[in-house]
């Protein structure tokens, strides 16, 4: 009949309508930041559904344990497409975030800040049974062991267990006599890439480590460590004879000589 032409053009504009209405919701949605759009499994809000449906594709990977986002350079796979992105910087040696502080350059913004913390002194994971702080939840984890005795790294040779992977892999050394990471600048070797940036700091003259007391830096933690007890007064270790005490163990040994000297 003739009224249905104009009923299917009157459907055709309804639809246009509604989709221009939907597409002006969407659109005001992200201008004004409103998220209407919540996840069912963790609660968090997106300002459209198609944020949330992605979102959505994620947590069922979380539970399938997919993960399609793969590095062709060695074959290590990533939930999501950004975490693949920040690991490629490993392989082009792209580093976008630097420190203002002294200039060193990291991959990843996460990385920056906790290195931040070497200057600003924050500490903000903390052992709940000695109250020791740490920069890293990382190093708080190892730390832990001191207090569980748990040595998860184990010598496949002697037996022997460490709470940190760097003291096995310090200790395998003792079997292999292995040296294979060299200064480019005097071509002293170390056995790990850890000894090897240490070293590298004589020749830089870097020292990431300041006390917050006196501002005076250091090249390594430890050497902090040690002088952080002029301003604590710690004295940690003590001569078995006499009971006096030292700062540092290299301190005690040249004492205890003394006494040696006495007894011959």
């Amino acid at each position: 009949s003739s009224g249905e032409p104009q009923q299917h053009h009157d459907a055709d504009e309804a639809e246009k309508s509604l989709s221009r209405s939907e597409h002006l919701k969407k659109h005001q949605q992200r201008s004004t930041g409103k998220r209407t759009h919540c996840c069912s499994d963790c609660g968090k809000s997106y300002s459209t559904s198609d944020s949330l449906k992605v979102h959505k594709r994620i947590h069922q990977r979380v539970h399938t344990g997919e993960k399609p986002h793969h590095c062709f350079d060695c074959g290590k796979s990533y939930l999501k497409s950004d975490s693949l992105k920040l690991h490629l910087r490993i392989h082009t040696g792209e580093k976008l975030h630097c420190c203002s502080d002294c200039g060193k350059r990291f991959t990843s913004s996460v990385d920056l800040k906790i290195h931040r913390r070497i200057h600003t002194g924050e500490k903000p994971y903390s052992c709940d049974q000695c109250g020791k702080s740490f920069t890293k939840p990382s190093n708080l984890k190892s730390h832990q062991r001191i207090h569980t005795g748990e040595k998860p790294y184990g010598c496949d040779q002697c037996g022997k267990s460490f709470t940190q992977s760097s003291g096995l892999i310090s200790h395998q050394i003792t079997h292999t006599g292995e040296k294979s990471y060299s200064c480019t600048q005097c071509g002293k070797n170390f056995a790990t890439s850890v000894y090897l940036k240490i070293h590298q700091r004589i020749h830089t003259g870097e020292k990431p480590y300041r006390c917050d007391h006196c501002g005076k830096s250091f090249a390594t933690s430890v050497y902090l460590k040690i002088h952080k007890r002029i301003h604590t007064g710690e004295k940690p270790y003590s001569c078995n004879q006499c009971g006096k005490s030292f700062t540092q163990s290299s301190s005690l040994k040249s004492h205890q000589r003394t006494h040696s000297r006495e007894t011959s």
